[in-house]
């Protein structure tokens, strides 16, 4: 292979790499054995460039080798660690086989039902049928009291929408830091979806921070326009994050996904 197509494949790979991880921390439901994966995928493709398809989409090509290996391994979701974590991972090891993944890849990722096809070998009908299964396995599983900072109005009343139809109780929302750690005191919730900007220039990664230090394994959700500054590969990052703008459909998918979720990285700002 040539200079030029190496730093073109490196180019391609590169560009959505930050994306793959958020993916595979989301599917695993850890930062360290979803980056494992992503390094996997990386060795892979260097061993054998050809796994990485030059007649499909970049994003495409890379979640395909992604998918077959993480099919082969077993795509096993075993309670390894113990507390909330580990139940987490035997719920989700209940789940009828692929939903998970069809789930994170229409939602989060936004593939299209083809590419998710493409991705995971299956034909665009079977994804279709898996991400209802997903939505009605989800939903019947977990529901609890969400948290919500977020200093935009419309954006908050959006989310309290969404999640009171998901069957959640929302306990409040938060516009700054100092009303979001009020708002905890108040009461614990089961999930907290957290802006990362708030109004008076405080920080929802601070506020989430100050209420994990104080609490312990609580999900986390955050909401950025910027999701590439949180996946830089340095220090803990987030295993849940939605891009603004968002869709009805990956708040669902992320609120469903990280109601199994009994822990949170905690970010430096």
């Amino acid at each position: 292979m040539s200079q030029t197509n190496e730093t073109t494949l490196a180019d391609k790979i590169g560009a959505n790499l930050p994306y793959l991880r958020r993916y595979a921390r989301a599917l695993t439901g850890s930062q360290d054995r979803g980056d494992a994966y992503a390094a996997t995928t990386l060795e892979a493709i260097l061993v054998e460039p050809d796994q990485f398809s030059l007649d499909s989409a970049p994003k495409v090509a890379l979640f395909k080798v992604f998918h077959s290996i993480w099919s082969t391994s077993g795509a096993t979701f075993e309670a390894s660690e113990d507390g909330a974590t580990g139940q987490a991972q035997r719920h989700l090891a209940a789940l009828t086989d692929d939903t998970r993944e069809v789930l994170l890849l229409r939602t989060l990722e936004e593939f299209s039902a083809q590419d998710v096809a493409e991705i995971m070998g299956r034909s665009p009908e079977d994804i279709d049928a898996l991400l209802n299964i997903a939505y009605e396995e989800m939903a019947k599983s977990v529901s609890g009291s969400v948290m919500i900072i977020e200093d935009e109005a419309i954006i908050a009343v959006d989310l309290e929408h969404i999640a009171t139809e998901m069957g959640h109780r929302v306990t409040g929302v938060a516009r700054t830091e100092a009303a979001a750690l009020r708002l905890f005191d108040t009461e614990r919730p089961d999930l907290i979806l957290s802006d990362i900007q708030l109004a008076d220039g405080s920080s929802g990664i601070d506020a989430v921070n100050r209420i994990t230090e104080k609490a312990g394994d609580i999900p986390v959700i955050f909401i950025t326009a910027f999701p590439e500054r949180l996946l830089t590969g340095e220090g803990p990052e987030p295993a849940f994050l939605i891009s603004k703008p968002y869709t009805e459909d990956q708040v669902r998918s992320a609120v469903s996904q990280a109601m199994f979720f009994a822990s949170s990285a905690v970010l430096k700002a």
